[in-house]
């Protein structure tokens, strides 16, 4: 199975803490700086990080820092870890955290305010921190339910298209979903249906969600590689995934087909952004706002589809073939606060885990 799919699906498909370090490029230091770590800019991120070596090359060519990168889990994990350490910060610049997880990020008070250049080509709706600029956008992704076409095609049926189709009976026993409480993806899908029908009203649609027979599972990798018929031998021919699931599954096919063997329920969507912010107590303080410039550079924007096959935050990044030709583009998709994920996403968790799971 496609290995880039595997490792383009996000923090949701990791496992346990795990802190690993690898020098992503080597540079030399044009500041004079004496110390070591002056000529470093460490990045604190989670394991589906990824960069092209020569886009990290071009970093240090243009400030004379190398990169360090620290990895630690899932994003969730990241996270945790980011704030338990914020008096002695593993890093200069924190990459991952997420608009399900920010609210805690901020209220931890874990980022230097710091303005990005270029910051003006992030559209306003991805600015989520407003002019504090505690954060900085640097991608988005939709987690939305995707389709088998093979499936639909062979029974003359309709793929559906929103949230309130999943309820119809020509649906029953199809979809696949993973667990709220372990899963981003899982999440995501929650706060799209909380978002779509109501914070009051939403626990009555996974009722008739879970009578119209959904399957829930662990994790995404569970969900799509094993139940989900369009990506291997499961029986299931709707999976809650990614809308950059139909590129990222065509990309090593030899030929590539006309189009991709998976499509995207365009209504049933929920805007994942992450976020990259100035570590307080960074060592390396200047050496982590080139890093943040850098991330909203064209040169790292225009790397991140095909290396994390997510969005680029900026407006005027060209995006490759690839998306353009197999991925779908998501118009409205449902969006959340911050705030009002960390105020009930707690109990909301609980809540979905007492009606689905028991």
């Amino acid at each position: 199975m496609n290995t880039n799919l595997r490792r383009a699906m996000g923090a949701a498909l990791l496992g346990a803490l795990g802190v690993s370090a690898l020098a992503a490029c080597g540079g030399s230091d044009d500041t004079g700086d004496k110390a070591a770590d002056r000529r470093t800019v460490t990045l604190v991120t989670h394991d589906s990080f990824q960069a092209s070596a020569k886009v990290l090359k071009q970093f240090t060519k243009e400030t004379g820092y190398k990169v360090e990168v620290l990895r630690g889990g899932d994003a969730g994990s990241a996270v945790n870890q980011a704030v338990l350490s914020k008096d002695n910060p593993q890093g200069d610049v924190f990459f991952g955290v997420d608009n399900t997880l920010l609210s805690r990020a901020l209220d931890a008070g874990l980022f230097t305010p710091y303005e990005a250049k270029d910051l003006d080509k992030v559209p306003a709706a991805l600015r989520l921190d407003g002019d504090r600029h505690r954060v900085t956008p640097v991608d988005s992704g939709d987690i939305c339910v995707n389709y088998d076409r093979k499936y639909f095609a062979g029974k003359k049926l309709a793929p559906p298209r929103t949230f309130d189709d999943l309820l119809k009976p020509a649906y029953k026993n199809l979809l696949v979903t993973e667990n709220a409480a372990t899963s981003s993806p899982g999440l995501g899908f929650l706060l799209g249906t909380a978002a779509s029908r109501g914070e009051d009203t939403w626990q009555d649609y996974w009722k008739k969600l879970k009578a119209n027979g959904v399957e829930v599972v662990d994790g995404w990798e569970q969900a799509y590689f094993d139940r989900f018929s369009g990506a291997g031998k499961g029986d299931k021919p709707l999976v809650v995934s990614y809308a950059s699931s139909p590129p990222a599954g065509v990309l090593e096919m030899k030929p590539q087909p006309k189009e991709a063997p998976t499509g995207v329920a365009t209504g049933t969507c929920f805007r994942q952004i992450e976020f990259a912010g100035l570590l307080n107590g960074a060592k390396n303080e200047k050496g982590g706002k080139a890093l943040l410039d850098f991330l909203l550079s064209k040169t790292f924007q225009e790397d991140v589809p095909l290396k994390m096959f997510v969005n680029p935050a900026r407006q005027d990044a060209r995006l490759p073939e690839l998306f353009s030709k197999y991925g779908e583009s998501i118009d409205k998709p449902a969006t959340m606060a911050p705030g009002k994920i960390a105020e009930n996403r707690e109990q909301w968790v609980e809540q979905w885990s007492s009606l689905v799971l028991k």
